[in-house]
């Protein structure tokens, strides 16, 4: 009984498993919010490549930058360890999400265009060598009139690029005509300023002589000029007018000025000079104070006359003709200086009239003695 009891349950076994693998259950649909461990079965839905680009706030034809640039600023907002208000872990997730997959397309849509590009390189015709092609200097390719207005392009690029040549070449010769320019006005400069010194200097000496008396003994000193020159250089008709102006007694301004200026730097060293010869040596307290005043009212005059001078450099005609500053203290130290030379030499004189007088006693008394001796021998 136990046996046949065994073999029925496992003819029941076979019976069940051979009907359970030939035919085909019915799978029964079991809704999404039953299941919650199983992946496939979750709500999330898929969305599509707009909605990611809108996430991202990109737009379609983007560059690679802009995707890394938008996603480093949404992830500052939105990440959950950024510390920002509005931090938040599921946008984040989102976003990080949004910004895979609009790299990648934008890296897909980049490489496809790359290839598009290189099959049309590829696929371009080069121009051939037919007898067309042979105007319009060989340049350019597709129909004649696409190929003319690239000539007409070509030739304008060729114009232009002249015209820079042509601009760069002139500013060159211009800096280089400048630079000679400046060479020679500063040749000239330095001529100008040596024919002013050696003016300078020449007047200088012939002032200096006329204050020493040289010019006192020449043969037409005190006589009126001749009225006619005969200097075949000199305007006849300018020259009369001068002579008219001179005979009716008009001098130009500018050389009564000169004149009245040394008049006056004469006078004022005179009556210096003459000051300290009268306080003579040594300076006492009392004479020292008083060489100061003096000295002062000097100074005074001096800056005076440096404003006269000033005016008459404004109205002289000729720039050689300009005078210089008096400086009061180099003309205080001249007059100290020649009155010290001056003193020196009287002392001295006084010096040999006294050695000669001793002399002249010692020679008296010599010759008294003798005669008393002849007297006293008689």
């Amino acid at each position: 009984m136990k046996w046949f009891c065994v073999v029925l349950w496992r003819k029941i076994q076979c019976h069940f498993w051979a009907y359970s693998t030939l035919v085909l259950k019915k799978e029964k649909q079991v809704p999404y919010y039953c299941i919650y461990s199983h992946r496939q079965l979750s709500d999330h839905k898929p969305k599509k490549i707009k909605d990611f680009y809108m996430l991202l706030k990109l737009q379609e034809g983007c560059s690679l930058d802009d995707v890394r640039n938008s996603y480093r600023d949404l992830a500052k907002k939105y990440h959950p360890d950024s510390g920002s208000v509005t931090a938040d872990a599921a946008t984040f997730v989102q976003i990080d999400e949004a910004y895979r997959v609009v790299l990648n397309d934008v890296a897909e849509k980049i490489k496809s265009n790359e290839k598009e590009d290189e099959e049309e390189d590829k696929f371009k015709s080069v121009a051939p060598q037919h007898r067309q092609y042979l105007s319009f200097e060989g340049i350019g390719f597709g129909t004649p009139s696409q190929r003319e207005r690239q000539y007409m392009q070509f030739r304008v690029d060729r114009a232009s690029e002249q015209v820079m040549e042509y601009r760069k070449q002139k500013m060159e010769s211009q800096s280089a005509m400048s630079s000679t320019m400046l060479a020679k006005d500063i040749r000239q400069s330095k001529k100008v300023k040596i024919t002013q010194a050696i003016e300078r200097l020449v007047e200088d000496l012939i002032q200096e002589s006329m204050a020493k008396g040289d010019f006192d003994n020449l043969s037409g000193r005190g006589k009126p000029l001749r009225k006619f020159s005969d200097c075949p250089h000199i305007d006849p008709m300018t020259h009369n007018l001068n002579r008219i102006l001179i005979d009716n007694g008009y001098q130009p301004e500018w050389i009564i000025m000169q004149k009245e200026i040394r008049e006056t730097i004469e006078k004022l060293r005179k009556d210096l000079i003459a000051s300290r010869n009268k306080l003579g040596d040594p300076m006492t307290l009392h004479k020292t104070k008083l060489w100061n005043e003096v000295c002062e009212q000097f100074t005074e005059n001096i800056n005076k006359l440096n404003k006269r001078i000033n005016d008459f450099n404004l109205i002289v005609p000729i720039l050689s003709r300009q005078m210089v500053h008096f400086n009061a203290n180099k003309e205080i130290a001249r007059a100290q200086e020649l009155c010290e030379v001056q003193i020196k030499k009287t002392r001295a004189e006084e010096n040999t009239k006294e050695i000669e007088h001793d002399r002249g006693r010692e020679s008296d008394l010599k010759t008294s003695f003798l005669k008393w001796m002849n007297l006293i021998l008689k």
